[in-house]
């Protein structure tokens, strides 16, 4: 047999990533309390370094290399771009988070680096087994990162959740991967598609195996019935953990439906196009329902990204490119939402004080009018309202589904949008319209002021300007 020589130019950003990664787990331990802020600047840099590499790497064509396991596409790189991005952003609003807790170790940004390893490899995969050793190096490492706090029962607590049903989810993905290989003989993306596309194969057999890994990704991404650890982790974790677990994983679950279901199992439409029907219905009806009776903002944004992993799953259910470019957009979005709506908390804890209660945010338009308006751009832009980017997001996605004839899906999204935007306004209502229990002003760090102040406004600049990102994305799969 011929060795053919990988192009190792195409993985330079996982590499890059990976070296430095280990460099900064062994610098770390030489570091007393007061250098840690060295930790901090090598995994910003690392991100940055990793943004370089896959911006000079970004090309309109598709590359195979490792023997065809690993894919370089526009797709892939946009979303390594969009992940680089979304954690340097969580690394900037965690940094006083971390210090006043006595979290700000080499731990957190170490694990949070193997983490963003683990989405690159899975945005990047062409085989199942690529597929399923970036997934399972992400869930290694978030659930250690939800873990951190170990002197906290409720942390620990959600953490053992979260691994239990984690591992019980990996377990069914697997198998069903083990399934189509058992029946296409590859573990190949492109070969498996190529397989099933002949039609000389047991179909039962295919349709048996993809019902075990849709198991799982809906379980990555937080859908409706394979929900049940998404409250308890959002709600148990420290808030800094929350906020990285709910943005950046989105974008490479995202990418893991994409490349099982368009591009290995693209043959199987019909069916997968049934099941995602019913976990997206599930998924808006229930999320945006529940969180209407949350007491604790963290639980209610938990309800909130179910049902909007509901909207994402619209748009790939369609089965058009188009539809896919509109679910990336919403991927992209709810990312930059997620990091506004979690970074308000990080902005209002403070030491012995997490913020989290709807309570906490009673008057807040007069103790901070600035802040409050920030926070109102999020929720209206979470509810869909325009001219915020949460509005373009939602209307992408539904133009796709209408697109293909289903509109009465259309219709049922609208209506739990509408049902949903109750407890968006109701954070509005207590911020504006209650009495405050305290009337000392926020005094948070210029750096967190900034940060957050720069997110919450860019969601309203890209919702006036929204054409360059879905243009990005559209490039991603149609052009």
């Amino acid at each position: 047999m011929n060795f053919e020589m990988p192009n190792f130019a195409l993985a330079m950003p996982e590499m890059f990533v990976l070296g430095m990664t280990c460099f900064i787990l062994m610098v770390d331990m030489f570091l007393s309390e007061r250098s840690r802020v060295v930790t901090y600047l090598l995994a910003q840099a690392t991100l940055v370094g990793a943004f370089i590499l896959s911006l000079s790497l970004f090309s309109p064509l598709r590359e195979l290399s490792f023997s065809n396991t690993f894919v370089l596409d526009p797709m892939a790189s946009l979303l390594k771009l969009a992940v680089y991005a979304v954690v340097f952003t969580v690394f900037l609003y965690t940094r006083s988070y971390l210090r006043d807790r006595n979290m700000y170790t080499g731990e957190f940004y170490v694990l949070a680096l193997f983490g963003v390893l683990g989405m690159m490899v899975m945005i990047s995969a062409h085989s199942f087994l690529t597929l399923y050793l970036g997934l399972e190096l992400l869930s290694l490492s978030m659930y250690a990162m939800v873990a951190l706090q170990r002197d906290n029962r409720v942390a620990s607590e959600a953490a053992m959740k979260y691994f239990l049903l984690g591992a019980m989810a990996s377990a069914m993905l697997l198998y069903g991967m083990s399934m189509l290989y058992g029946v296409t003989g590859s573990l190949d993306l492109g070969e498996v598609s190529q397989v099933i596309a002949e039609g000389e194969i047991n179909r039962l057999l295919l349709v048996f195996g993809l019902v075990f890994m849709l198991v799982g990704v809906a379980f990555k991404l937080g859908a409706v019935p394979f929900h049940m650890w998404v409250p308890d982790v959002y709600h148990g974790a420290p808030t800094a953990v929350t906020q990285f677990i709910s943005t950046a994983p989105k974008l490479a679950a995202f990418a893991l439906l994409i490349r099982l279901l368009v591009d290995g199992l693209g043959g199987l439409q019909h069916e997968w196009h049934d099941i995602l029907v019913l976990l997206a219905v599930l998924s808006l009806s229930v999320g945006n329902v529940i969180a209407i009776a949350q007491s604790n903002i963290k639980r209610m944004l938990a309800y909130s990204g179910i049902s909007h992993a509901g909207f994402l799953l619209l748009g790939v259910l369609s089965g058009t490119p188009e539809g896919y470019a509109a679910g990336m957009f919403y991927a992209i979005v709810y990312s930059i939402m997620g990091l506004a709506g979690f970074g308000m908390v990080l902005l209002m804890s403070r030491v012995g004080f997490e913020a989290d209660a709807l309570e906490d945010y009673k008057g807040l338009n007069q103790r901070s009018p600035w802040f409050a308006l920030m926070m109102m751009f999020i929720m209206f832009s979470m509810a869909g309202v325009p001219p915020f980017i949460g509005f373009w997001a939602k209307l992408s996605v539904l133009q796709a589904i209408v697109s293909v004839d289903l509109i009465w899906l259309a219709a049922v999204a609208v209506i739990f949008s509408v049902i949903g935007a109750y407890y968006y306004l109701r954070v509005i209502k207590l911020m504006y319209f209650d009495a405050p229990e305290t009337t000392t002003a926020l005094q948070p760090g210029r750096e967190l002021s900034m940060v957050f102040s720069a997110n919450a406004l860019l969601i309203l600049g890209m919702g006036i300007f929204p054409s360059a990102l879905m243009a990005l994305c559209l490039q991603a799969f149609v052009l």
